[in-house]
C-alpha cells in the first residue's frame, strides 16, 4: 500500500515542479469588442499557435533557442528583442509562411485571427531588444493599422457583381 502513495507524490511533485515555470499571457483582457481585446486574442493566439517556434514574454512563450550553437531549424526570431513594425509586414509573414516560406507555415492563423496576431506582435515585439547606438528603438516605429491584403468578400462580390453587370448589359442589347 505504500507503493501506490509514494508514486502519486512523485507524480504531483513533478507536475508542481513543471507548472513552476510556466508564465502566462501579461497583456490585459480588454473589453469585449475593444482594441485591448483584439490584443489580448492575438496574444492568446500566439501563445497557442507561434509558441513552438517564437519566444514573446507577454505571451508567455519560449521557442526561440538561447544559444546561436544550438539552435535547431524550427527556431524562429525571438521577437522579445526583434522589432516587427508595421503590422503590415507581420501580417504578409503569417500569411506567406515568414519571409522565406522555407519552416514557417503559410495561413497559420488566418482572416480576423491574423489581424489579432499581426497587431499583437506588432505592438510587443522588440520591447527587450538592446540599446544599439545609432539604431532607432522599436517604439520609434509606427505600429499602423493591420489590415489584410485580400478579403474573402473582395474576392466573392467581385465575381457576381461582374456576372450581374454582364447579364444586365444582355438584356439591354436583346429586347
Amino acid at each position: 500500500m505504500r507503493r501506490p502513495v509514494s508514486v502519486l507524490l512523485l507524480i504531483t511533485a513533478a507536475l508542481a515542479a513543471t507548472a513552476c515555470g510556466t508564465q502566462k499571457i501579461s497583456v490585459p483582457r480588454g473589453a469585449p469588442g475593444s482594441n485591448q481585446a483584439a490584443l489580448y486574442h492575438g496574444a492568446y493566439l500566439f501563445s497557442t499557435r507561434c509558441s513552438g517556434c517564437h519566444t514573446l514574454s507577454y505571451a508567455g512563450t519560449h521557442g526561440s533557442a538561447a544559444n546561436v550553437r544550438t539552435a535547431q531549424a524550427n527556431n524562429g526570431p525571438n521577437f522579445n528583442v526583434r522589432c516587427e513594425r508595421p503590422g503590415a509586414r507581420v501580417l504578409y509573414a503569417i500569411e506567406n509562411g515568414g519571409f522565406s516560406g522555407a519552416i514557417m507555415p503559410q495561413n497559420v492563423v488566418v482572416g480576423q485571427d491574423a489581424i489579432d496576431v499581426a497587431k499583437f506582435v506588432a505592438t510587443y515585439a522588440g520591447r527587450q531588444a538592446p540599446t544599439i547606438p545609432g539604431v532607432p528603438l522599436c517604439d520609434s516605429h509606427s505600429v499602423d493599422p493591420v489590415t489584410p491584403t485580400v478579403t474573402a468578400t473582395t474576392a466573392t462580390t467581385t465575381p457576381t457583381t461582374a456576372a450581374a453587370t454582364s447579364k444586365g448589359k444582355h438584356k439591354a442589347k436583346h429586347p
